[in-house]
């Protein structure tokens, strides 16, 4: 395991951002977790040691929209023993092996009776599923089915050490300050025990991303959400319904770090600005990603993405959830991902956030014909520049379409050219008075590329 107190530069900076999120998410693997509980906490408490997160605890029956927040729950010990005294199965061995929530047990059973409270995947004998049960009073184990159909006859002891109790939920919250009031939401789902892939790799990565925005100026607030799935979002909601209009972009980010993929899934509306560049963001990558339409399965999108709040929320992930053979089980672990592919989706995300930055209205101040470039030193200013003919061009079609009806990304997506190159000649446009923004305020050279990607 890597360590993320001894990491030193490897000279490569996105070598280096991969190992880094590597590190903490493996820092993240071994807590256990769920909804609400001491885990939970554990958590944020590392996740604060990057970032100036601050936790917010939310008491048991508090009312959040339809929902009621649960009790608080908490596991100590678990296991299995056989007629001879061995154990069988160990919480300690694996966050996985209990049912998530299970209220507390200790009893004998026979075999017979055990085997329903037992749950394996037959399909996939060696490894072990994950499995909650948190609105209903239940125990239970998890275990691989390879190891269940070893279980002989006779006297089971069963031990499960919980406790469900009135307490609190818990969450964490960062909000990086922008130069105006308008918000982008990034949000990844803190409730997982021991699943890298789904969990902690999109944990890790958000916390590394705010670091890295700390010292950035930005137009946008980037508002970073490390909440538990479905009653930490409808919690946040609950509680910050006055917040929401705020909300111009968001992303959900979970399942960031296998070789999968990449994938979108858009928002409720279907074609917002978020939809938009992350669609550009996919095309342009190597891999070219796949876009799915909205739907309302899935992560917390589908809560902010619901009818009373239709915020522009996609998810994005590498290999969809519920799509690959390791989700939900064992063999979603630490060697499931890895730092080059968790670089590779810290990438995405920034160059997204780039476009975001940087996506501005013109309006052409000399719309009939073209303006004469050549006597205001446009082509010139260029010199020997090898990108002089991309940058001649992304002159032509800014001017040609800031009607202001067309942002730079539409600019960009109906010209074919990269968005850089478009930015780059409205830029110059800009400050030789042939447009005008007619958005709320454009970006101000040297403030606008965070990751130098685009």
């Amino acid at each position: 395991m890597v360590s993320f107190d001894t990491i030193r530069s490897t000279g490569d900076a996105e070598v280096d951002v991969g190992i880094r999120i590597y590190a903490l998410a493996a820092r993240l693997f071994p807590i256990c977790r769920s909804i609400t509980g001491d885990g939970v906490r554990e958590t944020l408490q590392i996740l604060g040691q990057q970032i100036d997160l601050t936790q917010y605890e939310v008491p048991t029956g508090t009312p959040v929209l339809d929902w009621t927040v649960p009790q608080e729950w908490n596991i100590r010990d678990a296991y299995i023993k056989n007629p001879s005294g061995e154990k069988v199965l160990d919480l300690a061995e694996n966050n996985l092996h209990v049912l998530g929530y299970s209220i507390p047990v200790q009893k004998t059973m026979p075999l017979g009776e055990l085997k329903s409270h037992i749950h394996t995947l037959p399909e996939q004998p060696s490894l072990i599923p994950y499995r909650t049960s948190y609105y209903n009073e239940q125990w239970g184990f998890c275990m691989a089915h390879d190891d269940f159909a070893q279980l002989e006859d006779g006297n089971y002891e069963v031990y499960i050490d919980s406790e469900k109790r009135d307490g609190h939920l818990s969450y964490g919250e960062y909000v990086h300050k922008g130069h105006t009031d308008r918000d982008v939401l990034l949000s990844a789902h803190i409730c997982h025990p021991s699943l890298a892939n789904d969990n902690c790799s999109g944990l890790a990565l958000l916390a590394c991303l705010a670091k890295a925005l700390r010292t950035r100026k930005t137009r946008y607030n980037y508002r970073f959400l490390f909440a538990p799935g479905t009653i930490g979002a409808l919690t946040w909601l609950a509680g910050n319904e006055h917040k929401v209009s705020s909300i111009d972009h968001g992303l959900i980010v979970s399942c960031v770090g296998d070789g999968g993929g990449p994938n979108y899934k858009r928002s409720r509306r279907g074609n917002s600005v978020i939809d938009q560049v992350m669609e550009y963001v996919l095309s342009v990558d190597e891999r070219h990603g796949t876009i799915s339409e909205f739907s309302p399965y899935g992560y917390d999108e589908r809560q902010y993405c619901s009818p009373g709040f239709n915020l522009p929320v996609g998810l994005f992930q590498r290999s969809a959830f519920g799509t690959f053979p390791e989700y939900h089980t064992s063999a979603d672990n630490l060697d499931f991902i890895s730092p080059e592919h968790l670089a590779s989706s810290y990438r995405m995300i920034m160059e997204a956030i780039d476009i975001l930055e940087m996506n501005w209205t013109p309006l052409n101040l000399f719309p009939k014909g073209e303006p004469q470039l050549g006597r205001r030193g446009l082509y010139s200013a260029l010199g020997g520049d090898k990108s002089a003919g991309e940058t001649a061009m992304g002159y032509l079609w800014v001017l040609n379409l800031a009607d202001g009806n067309h942002t730079l990304l539409d600019i960009t997506r109906r010209s074919g050219m990269s968005f850089r190159d478009i930015a780059r000649a409205a830029q110059l446009l800009l400050a030789n008075g042939l447009l005008a923004d007619i958005s709320e305020q454009p970006p101000q050279a040297g403030e606008t590329s965070i990751s130098g990607h685009t």
